[in-house]
């Protein structure tokens, strides 16, 4: 159960730039030079804050014990012309699929979905001049300096949406976790009561050739998701970066008041009222739990229901992997053709 309250997906952090260093007053004292000019020098710029995406993270937990994040100071100016050292940059590794906010103004400074993805968040301030750089024919001992220029400071909200290839939907006890966990090393927590996922689980499918993409498991899709009902309202955001929905019906389900053509209706509601955009995404449906003989008489009721829907119907048992390969390879080639036609829109 730790494992699983591990999981932070939004966290507001107070980042301040370095200020910059103040610059020197300062004049040569040298033996047999009674007037010797100005040698004052410049203050050392202050560090930036700087937020950089990493795909070894997958929560924000880190930052939400550590909410201040300060870049050094520039070091101050010195005699002899000597400039200050500069204040070190502070970077602060956020997951893959994270949006920065300005909390004050709700602009969405950066989204960050690439490896080593870097925006500078908060600028340093400048070094100040020393009177050296202020010495000029007419005043060939100014007596004054700059001070340094302080750096940025931001209230920010950070929010994190996962990215993943395939997003696996469906209401708890589908068999949504027993599917991420026979096709990739994702091992979630499996029990047979409802909620048992209540964190996204990540998992990469390798199908072969060098091909993989990678699933998530998004958790407690109950009917009222989208009014926070449940865990739903949390993780809906989650399936937004997604290419492909893997929608998981219980196939052994036909109580009086349920079954699987009702459970995908309850929850293509949910995504409609969450998000147009979301409920338009491709659909494959998968009917789980085919072992079960009372589940087999039901196939072609269902096939024809999402023939008719023009919608990709598959029938599987995550448990004993019957018709698991068939599927994988189908929603690999379907990845693949999403991206590709992501990378012709971008291009036209």
């Amino acid at each position: 159960m730790l494992k699983n309250m591990l999981f932070v997906d939004s966290v507001k952090i107070k980042v301040k730039a370095g200020d910059g260093g103040k610059g020197c007053v300062s004049f040569r004292r040298e033996r047999y030079i009674p007037r010797g000019g100005p040698n004052g020098g410049n203050g050392g710029h202050g560090g930036h804050v700087v937020i950089e995406a990493s795909n070894r993270l997958h929560t924000l937990l880190d930052l939400r014990q550590r909410q201040h994040c300060k870049a050094e100071k520039g070091r101050p100016g010195l005699g002899s012309d000597m400039h200050g050292a500069n204040g070190k940059t502070a970077i602060i590794k956020v997951p893959l699929g994270t949006l920065v906010k300005n909390l004050e103004t709700e602009e969405i400074m950066a989204d960050l979905t690439k490896e080593k993805e870097q925006y500078v968040v908060a600028k340093g301030g400048m070094g100040g001049k020393g009177n050296a750089h202020f010495k000029s024919s007419t005043n060939k001992a100014p007596r004054y300096a700059q001070p340094g220029i302080p750096g940025e400071e931001f209230q920010l909200f950070l929010e994190l949406k996962m990215m993943a290839d395939v997003g696996i939907i469906g209401l708890p006890n589908a068999g949504k976790s027993t599917f991420i966990s026979s096709v990739s090393r994702s091992h979630p927590k499996i029990a047979n009561y409802p909620f048992t996922t209540l964190t996204p689980n990540l998992g990469v499918v390798e199908v072969g050739g060098y091909r993989s993409f990678v699933a998530a498991d998004i958790p407690g899709l109950i009917e009222g998701a989208h009014k926070g009902k449940g865990l739903g309202i949390q993780f809906l955001k989650h399936i937004e970066r997604t290419k492909v929905l893997l929608h998981t019906v219980d196939f052994a389900n036909f109580e009086s008041d349920r079954g699987p053509i009702k459970d995908f209706e309850v929850i293509n509601h949910e995504l409609r009222e969450f998000s147009e955009e979301l409920a338009k995404k491709p659909q494959v449906v998968v009917a789980n739990k085919n072992d079960v003989p009372e589940a087999r008489e039901r196939f072609e009721e269902l096939k024809s229901f999402f023939e008719e829907k023009e919608m990709p119907f598959f029938s599987i048992s995550a448990v004993t992997g019957q018709g698991v390969k068939e599927l994988v390879y189908f929603l690999m080639d379907l990845v693949e053709k999403q991206k590709s036609e992501e990378v012709s829109e971008e291009a036209d």
